[in-house]
């Protein structure tokens, strides 16, 4: 045999080999990833729409499925995890630490939003916070830090829980359409809802960042167990999601994130363009950089839940509730 033919042969080798690798790999990365209905047409969305819109999954070798609706919402992301539901899931922090206290091993391994930013939107003759009472307002879940932000910011205008009829309505959109209906005087609102609201007309009163400090809001979460044995998997995640990231703040990338707000919220573009803007002021710290986990964030949701009752002395470490190690892996830092 020839050297050419040799080097023929052994080219073919490798790429029959190669092509069995990879369709191994294929079978192995499936990635399933949990979402509550009231998030997956939310802005809370775009860090993981967006990758998977881009592309970034698929070029890490995973086969990325969104898995919605999770039955019962919020409170029931982790449980989806436990019954083998999902892989990973979407899950706002104080879900997570309520799970994780009642026996749960799950941890966040990535920051999917930092600090929220809460508005306070009302029907437009209510002029004043003050002018709440007595009046419905359409709250978040009893439990989560949309509804302790708000209830912070009614005590710095002089309004305790008691002066306020409320009404728990899960996810924005929902809020929103309350409000459109007359059926609440005012709702907390996200983005880009709030900017919509505001544009029909409807008051903004105040914002969630006048009464609380940086939290981290959301996050995505996976077991211990599962995680350490997928370890590969989950650094190929978090390595698409911190890319998603990288072209939220590319100016260059701009109108791909806003075709991705439009279609994710179906605001129009000139909503989601004022979305970003507020997203880049000055000291807004909405989102991570690159899907990095700000331990005093978590800090801060623990403080939440002490003042509030949902946790009792002695107080748990921030630590206890993440893994930052995939974070590591993937060449992450906070």
């Amino acid at each position: 045999m020839n050297r050419s033919a040799g080097f023929r042969l052994g080219t073919l080798a490798v790429i029959v080999v190669s092509a069995a690798a990879c369709s191994v790999w294929a079978q192995s990365s499936v990635l399933r990833y949990g979402q509550a209905l009231s998030a997956h047409n939310s802005i809370y969305s775009l860090p993981v729409a967006l990758a998977a819109r881009e592309g970034l999954f698929r070029r890490e070798g995973i086969d990325f499925r969104v898995v919605i609706p999770i039955p019962g919402g919020a409170d029931r992301m982790i449980d989806a995890l436990h019954d083998d539901t999902v892989d990973v899931t979407h899950v706002a922090v104080p879900f997570l630490v309520r799970a994780a206290l009642a026996g749960s091993d799950a941890v966040a391994i990535a920051a999917e939003f930092n600090d929220p930013i809460y508005s306070l939107v009302a029907r437009p003759e209510i002029t004043r916070i003050a002018d709440l009472k007595g009046r419905t307002v359409g709250m978040a879940d009893p439990g989560g830090s949309i509804t302790y932000s708000m209830r912070k910011l009614f005590a710095l205008h002089g309004l305790r829980e008691g002066d306020l009829r409320t009404r728990i309505i899960d996810g924005t959109p929902a809020r929103l359409n309350c409000l459109r209906a007359g059926t609440c005087d005012a709702v907390p609102l996200g983005q880009p809802q709030d900017v919509s609201a505001q544009a029909e007309g409807y008051r903004l009163l105040g914002v969630s960042n006048e009464a609380v400090p940086e939290y981290l809001y959301t996050v995505t979460a996976a077991r211990r167990s599962w995680a350490a044995a997928n370890a590969e998997l989950v650094t190929r995640y978090v390595r698409a999601l911190a890319a998603s990231f990288d072209i939220i703040r590319d100016p260059g990338r701009r109108a791909v994130v806003v075709a991705a707000i439009v279609d994710i919220t179906g605001v129009p573009a000139s909503i989601a363009e004022r979305v970003l803007d507020l997203y880049a002021q000055p000291g807004r710290k909405t989102l991570p950089r690159r899907a990095e986990i700000e331990i005093k964030g978590v800090a801060q949701v623990i403080a939440f839940m002490v003042e509030s009752g949902q946790i009792r002395p002695p107080l748990p470490t921030p630590e206890r509730f993440v893994d930052m190690s995939y974070l590591t892996r993937a060449g992450i830092r906070e």
